[in-house]
């Protein structure tokens, strides 16, 4: 097998060729996701899994084969089973010593939940799913 026919192959298996402008637009959110995180250090703990979900929930999206390990790791970006997982992880990282040192700040929290129930009400109530 030929150097150029090995480069064909791997992309036509990466499935850039089947890739929309919107995915690779996704895919330099994430890089830029990812830079945020890592060299400003501007909320790592929330830029880095997020980048990294971005970038590979959309670098691979035409992936077919069954029993490869990337098919396998596809099935939680299908299922939406990350994205649980990554916030399950980042809650549990939580430092609750400001909340501790000034309790009023809880009543932020119920408003932002609140605000999040709110939302998903009001668009069911006006007719989208989800």
């Amino acid at each position: 097998m030929d150097f150029d026919q090995i480069i064909v192959t791997f992309i036509q298996r990466t499935g850039y060729l089947t890739a929309n402008w919107q995915e690779f637009v996704m895919i330099l959110v994430g890089c830029l996701l990812l830079y945020l995180g890592i060299a400003k250090k501007h909320e790592p703990l929330l830029l880095i899994p997020i980048g990294f979900g971005s970038v590979l929930g959309n670098i691979f999206p035409a992936i077919t084969q069954e029993g490869g390990l990337l098919h396998s790791l596809y099935y939680g970006v299908q299922w939406g089973i990350y994205p649980p997982l990554i916030f399950l992880g980042i809650g549990a990282m939580t430092d609750f010593g400001p909340l501790l040192a000034k309790p009023q700040t809880v009543l932020l929290g119920a408003a932002a939940q609140v605000g999040i129930f709110g939302t998903l009400i009001g668009a069911l109530v006006l007719g989208f799913s989800f």
